[in-house]
């Protein structure tokens, strides 16, 4: 039966006295129910029992509030349907029992006791909007919302539950994308950040798994670092695609910047290009290069021209050709880093110009430096409507992401010549 709305699915592979099997999963209700043949079942089933009857009280409360005039009385309701709405949750993060593959059970307020997560969308929303004017906080001991209701934990629960030794899991998108996610069916992703990573950190703790593949391949990319200018205030730079241009908070690969410092600790690394994004950066050795050169990029005087492949058109009636300006505002997703997401409500401005130099191959020319600008701007349906080839995260897997930054013009932060650095690609 296909999914109503767009879905995750995920598939593991489990081993059993010496045979493989595999098991199945989505996250959340499919098409209304927990319960599907041939999927594994909710840890927690909360369409039943306990929860269903709260559920419908809190309801029951909201009819109350819309329904009296009476200010007292809406604010006595309201305070006691938030009351009944929190103690609903925290019984809920307690009926997820998690195992892993020690065999420790403990639940969500247990695993989470120490790990901060974010904010809920409802506060995100109504500060950018203006609604509330404290910026919201992250909370520590608090899951979000929908925790272990994802495809990974369902599938790892079962399989300890049942004595299965879990061997590889794959996680990806059926249905129709949700709106500004840009998920393409059929595609590969990864768990989300907010939810599942800090819960399968302790359900995997047991299990005997390979290096994280980032580390090594960051080792390996340094060796591809190419020095294309060099005087006695700056550096022109060609970051391979798959080196990070700064640290991982979470993960301990290697990046360029710090690459740098191992040089000389005085070296500063003048902007970001994303992992999988190749091509030329700038460089400042000293302070009076660096404060030269962040004004340019604060005034927009730095120009840059990235080179990108493209897939094939999500739909007909997306299809750019010529040349043209795309604006589309831009927001983080603080519940699945490192996405962002278009955003006409709280999204910062984000322009890009394009020229198309083939079918398939488009030079693009940013006004704005958004995070992901240019791999959105191209996959939206509002944009270009064609992902940049081997986008992971807007697109579809290939052997890279074939977005180079082929060209950086600037004023030397000494001399004041315009100097223009050109590295063709593909």
């Amino acid at each position: 039966m296909y999914p109503h709305e767009g879905k995750m699915f995920g598939v593991l592979i489990v081993e059993h006295e010496g045979q493989r099997y595999y098991l199945c999963a989505f996250s959340g209700i499919y098409n209304g129910s927990y319960h599907h043949e041939g999927f594994v079942p909710p840890i927690c089933d909360l369409q039943t029992g306990y929860f269903r009857e709260e559920e419908q009280r809190i309801v029951a409360l909201t009819h109350q509030i819309n329904e009296t005039n009476e200010t007292e009385e809406k604010t006595r309701l309201k305070a006691l349907r938030k009351e009944k709405s929190n103690a609903l949750q925290m019984w809920t993060f307690h009926q997820f029992r998690m195992l892993n593959a020690r065999q420790e059970v403990k639940d969500l307020i247990e695993i989470f006791a120490k790990v901060k997560s974010p904010f809920s969308e409802e506060e995100y929303i109504d500060y950018k909007e203006g609604r509330i004017l404290t910026k919201p906080q992250p909370k520590i001991g608090i899951p979000p919302g929908g925790t272990g209701e994802c495809c990974a934990p369902k599938l790892l629960q079962y399989a300890y539950l049942h004595n299965l030794k879990p061997l590889c899991m794959a996680e990806f998108w059926v249905g129709p994308s949700k709106q500004n996610e840009m998920r393409i069916e059929g595609n590969f992703y990864p768990s989300c950040q907010h939810k599942c990573y800090p819960l399968l950190n302790y359900m995997m703790k047991g299990l005997d798994v390979e290096e994280n593949p980032l580390l090594a391949r960051g080792r390996e990319k340094l060796k591809e670092v190419r020095f294309i200018y060099e005087d006695n205030d700056i550096m022109v730079v060609s970051k391979p695609s798959g080196l990070l241009s700064v640290p991982n908070r979470d993960l301990k690969e290697e990046s360029l910047s710090a690459y740098l410092l191992t040089i000389n600790p005085n070296y500063r690394l003048m902007h970001r290009l994303d992992m999988d994004t190749s091509g030329l950066m700038l460089v400042a050795k000293n302070d009076n290069a660096s404060k030269s050169l962040q004004d340019q990029f604060l005034r927009h005087d730095i120009k840059k021209k990235y080179i990108a492949l493209l897939d094939e058109a999500i739909s007909s009636e997306s299809i750019k050709e010529g040349e043209g300006t795309i604006s589309l505002p831009l927001s983080r997703n603080p519940f699945d880093s490192p996405r962002q997401v278009v955003n006409y409500r709280v999204g910062k401005p984000a322009v890009t110009h394009y020229i198309f130099k083939g079918e398939n191959r488009v030079e693009l020319y940013p006004e704005t430096g958004r995070t992901h600008q240019l791999r959105i701007h191209c996959a939206h349906p509002n944009g270009l409507g064609r992902p940049i080839k081997g986008d992971i995260l807007y697109g579809t897997r290939a052997d890279r992401l074939y977005l180079h930054a082929e060209e950086i013009k600037f004023s030397h932060p000494t001399t004041g010549e315009w100097l223009n650095f050109s590295e063709p690609l593909f």
